[in-house]
């Protein structure tokens, strides 16, 4: 694949050569990783970027989303990106196994990261918020709130009663 986003020689070297990510497998929490799953999970957030996210950046930037009130759905393009990059697993690169996570160390997540970002930025922001989301929750949440919103969210679903729920307006 030629390097429609970033350098990967230039990544590479920040990981391997620099912040020596590869020594991370020396701790227990990366001890099921290597140098090659950290290059797997590189190259599948590349092509997932590449693929669904790059194709549609003009459009995410002249079509901004729009609100209607009560909701402000993504465009298609961004929804199938989103979906792409759920399906693959990468919104839950960093979490614990046990949420569905890859467990990888932030260094690798943040450069899986980057080749979205790199793509779209604009549809970098759906997947950006749902993890942030989940971060918090999993931070300051009750294990009920956890399984209520936290698993579905990194699997790429809104939570049932989140989808169903209506909305009330704020008092004018």
């Amino acid at each position: 694949m030629t390097a429609k986003l970033l350098s990967r020689r230039d990544l590479e070297f920040l990981l391997y050569e620099w912040l020596d990510v590869a020594a991370l497998c020396d701790r227990p929490r990366f001890a099921d990783h290597s140098r090659e799953t950290f290059d797997s999970a590189l190259d599948t957030a590349e092509r997932i970027a590449t693929e669904v996210f790059l194709p549609h950046r003009r459009k995410s930037d002249v079509e901004e989303p729009e609100f209607d009130g009560e909701t402000c759905p993504p465009d298609p393009e961004s929804k199938a990106a989103f979906d792409a990059f759920a399906q693959a697993g990468l919104l839950a690169r960093a979490q614990d196994y046990e949420f569905g996570g890859m467990q990888l160390p932030t260094a690798v997540d943040k450069a899986c990261f980057a080749y979205v970002l790199a793509a779209n930025v604009g549809s970098a922001g759906y997947p950006l918020l749902t993890t942030a989301n989940a971060n918090l929750l999993l931070a300051h949440g009750s294990p009920a709130q956890v399984d209520a919103f936290v698993r579905p969210m990194l699997v790429g679903r809104l939570p049932a009663r989140c989808a169903s729920r209506s909305r009330r307006r704020a008092p004018r």
